[in-house]
């Protein structure tokens, strides 16, 4: 049975919030959550309304059962919202399940070389290439913070925000080791090798989520430099911050030194939000760990065999015969999976 109190609570909510919007004199920032919320919650009563309207017409076609005239009318209008209403509860119960307040947010991508030396850095430039390819085929925005290549064309390390609708809810799944078989460039003998990449997706964070103290910070500016000894620029407009109390350092290195510092600083509250996440995700579930979106990247997410063509997510045990369309940036296919699967996971906790 749907939640009835529930539903009537959420209709209530979504009335108050389009009278809040209809206020006049209300401040910019309460102004533009007000309308967040509203946005959020305008699914999920569409879902209501349309529930009730099947569960509605199921009622009246059943009572017209009863009526010699309108009985065979009646049997098909039934039989119609009997194989209709499953259909709309289930969509309903999705948009009841509780909502990540990150997923709306702009992402921060990381992306360095594992296990496997000039393969590993070359295979995470590979990744770099594929989500690059995905964020353009989504419409999403693509930043570069900071990358650093090796003279072979890999990739040291990169950073980059992507923004758009939609993009932490669906790039989060990307958080974790990522491993490739294959024959690398450089191995003269044929011989598949196995390495690996780490990929960190973290959700940007807002001023309000984490506060930080002046004094907590050293900055510091230098001249940025790439592989080889190749300068990026030639000005002392790279910025690094530490946060000295957790001792996390963030770097950017673009043209301009403020542009820097607010990048450095958007990186670096992405990366204090996510531990804060994580922390208070494992004091709630200590005993879920190996759930999917448990926020452990240090478990091997994903295999790519280039010899066999196969794309494998472990976490849901999906393998796909489509490696060069995954390479091309078409992640949608795997994203939706775990997505799906996830969704099972939280209607499963809630109906136990």
């Amino acid at each position: 049975m749907l939640p009835e109190p529930r539903l009537a609570e959420l209709e209530r909510r979504l009335a108050y919030l389009e009278a809040r919007l209809g206020e006049p004199g209300t401040d910019p920032a309460t102004l533009a959550e007000t309308g967040r919320e509203h946005a959020r919650l305008r699914p999920v009563i569409a879902a209501i309304a349309d529930w009730r309207a099947a569960t509605r017409a199921r009622t009246e076609a059943e009572a017209l059962l009863a009526d010699p005239e309108m009985r065979a009318l009646a049997e098909e209008e039934r039989a119609r919202l009997d194989a209709l209403l499953p259909d709309l509860e289930q969509r309903l119960r999705l948009a009841l399940l509780p909502r990540d307040i990150a997923d709306d947010r702009p992402a921060i991508l990381e992306i360095r070389p594992g296990t496997g030396g000039d393969e590993a850095a070359l295979f995470a430039a590979d990744l770099m290439r594929l989500y690059q390819r995905h964020a353009e085929a989504q419409g999403w925005d693509w930043q570069v913070i900071t990358v650093a290549h090796t003279e072979l064309g890999g990739l040291r390390e990169a950073v980059v925000r992507v923004g758009g609708e939609g993009v932490f809810a669906r790039l989060k799944y990307e958080s974790g080791v990522h491993r490739v078989q294959r024959v690398p460039v450089t191995e003269s003998g044929g011989r598949i090798h196995t390495s690996a990449a780490t990929v960190a997706v973290l959700p940007e964070a807002e001023a309000v989520d984490i506060a930080i103290a002046d004094g907590d910070l050293r900055i510091e500016t230098m001249r940025a430099s790439g592989a080889g000894g190749q300068h990026v620029n030639t000005t002392d407009s790279a910025v690094r911050i530490t946060h000295l109390p957790s001792g996390i350092t963030v770097t950017s290195a673009e043209k301009s030194q403020h542009q820097n510092r607010r990048l450095a600083m958007e990186v670096l509250r992405a990366r204090l939000f996510a531990a804060e996440r994580d922390r208070q995700a494992g004091e709630r579930a200590a005993d879920r760990r190996a759930q999917l979106g448990s926020g452990d990247r240090s478990e091997r997410i994903r295999t790519y065999n280039f010899p066999q063509g196969r794309v494998t997510d472990h976490r849901i045990n999906l393998t796909l015969y489509a490696l060069g369309q995954v390479m091309a940036g078409d992640l949608t296919p795997v994203t939706d999976a775990l997505i799906a699967h996830d969704q099972a996971a939280q209607l499963a906790e809630m109906e136990a």
